[in-house]
This record gives structure tokens, sequence and C-alpha cells, in this order.
């Protein structure tokens, strides 16, 4: 039996990824993850995948840090995968303790993210994990959430990528996508 390539294996995870039109409003494309979570090979083949990426790039990782909400999904699953730690940026008042804030902008008006201040050791090596990367809003709010507590931000990366939104040249860090719309 023979070894299913990656680029095979991104191709079954592309092909279960939900396409819904006008949702959630109208003139909107929505890319839906949940197609491919739904689906037990697509879920291991993304998995593969993800950590095949930071092995491969970043050997050196300590923290994977995933956003509020479906970055959850992942960051767990990378950092049991890799032997690292993991931490969550919430949405406010998600987390106890002593926490760090960055407001960021949204389509129409702002939100604020939290991350827990000993989540990360000045120095330790950092990715950031999310589904998506649209405008890029969350994602570089997180970057300032590590960056604040010291963290060495090796990259970000996401699952889907929305490349007409340029949410990409928002940050200020390397960024990786396995697939984009």
């Amino acid at each position: 039996m023979s070894e299913i390539s990656s680029a095979d294996k991104l191709e079954y995870v592309k092909s279960k990824i939900g396409k819904y039109l006008d949702f959630p409003k109208k003139g909107i494309v929505f890319r839906d993850i949940f197609g491919a979570l739904t689906d037990g090979k697509a879920c291991v083949y993304l998995r593969d995948l993800l950590v095949e990426h930071i092995r491969t790039t970043h050997p050196d990782v300590e923290l994977i840090v995933g956003l509020d909400s479906r970055g959850f999904l992942f960051n767990m699953l990378l950092a049991t995968e890799l032997g690292v730690g993991c931490a969550p940026v919430r949405k406010k008042g998600k987390l106890a303790g002593d926490v760090v804030s960055v407001e960021y902008k949204l389509e129409y008006g702002s939100d604020t993210f939290e991350l827990q201040r000993t989540a990360i050791k000045p120095g330790q090596k950092v990715i950031i994990v999310d589904d998506l990367l649209a405008t890029g809003g969350s994602l570089s709010a997180a970057s300032e959430l590590v960056r604040k507590l010291g963290g060495v931000l090796l990259e970000s990366l996401v699952v889907i990528e929305l490349v007409d939104l340029d949410g990409r040249k928002r940050l200020d860090c390397d960024v990786h996508s396995l697939i984009q719309y």
C-alpha cells in the first residue's frame, strides 16, 4: 500500500470545504471548514498537513496559540502532536487571572482579544493557528499580544486564506495557508 502524498491529502481536505453563497449576508461566499471536520479522513489529513508543515519549517516551536474560537480546534491537537504547550487567545472577559488585551477593528466596530500574562515566557517561540485568514484583524491582534508578552512569533498558520481580502498585508509576520480562495 502506497503512502498518500501531501498534495492528495490537501485536495481531499479541500474537496470537503463547504461553500455557501450569500452567507451571512448577500454577496458573501462563506467557506465552511466544518465540512472537512465532520469527515474522519479529512481530519486526519488536515492534522498531517499542519504537523508536517510545522515540523519542516519550525521544528523549534515551543507554544501553539489558538484564536477564539475555531483556532481552538487546532492548537491543542498540534501541541499534542508536537509535544509542546498551547494557549488560547480569547474574546474580552473570557479568561481568568491577569491578562493583556488588544483592541482590533472589525468591518463594523471593534473587538478585544486577551491572553493570560503567564501563557508566554519571554523569548518563547510561538506559532499562532486559526482556521481562516480574511481581513487579518484577529491575527494581527493576536500577533501583538504574543509580542507584548515577549514571545517570538515564528508564523501565523491558517487552514484557509481568502486572498482577495488582502489580510496578509495587515500582518507583520510570516503567514502560511494550506488552502487559498
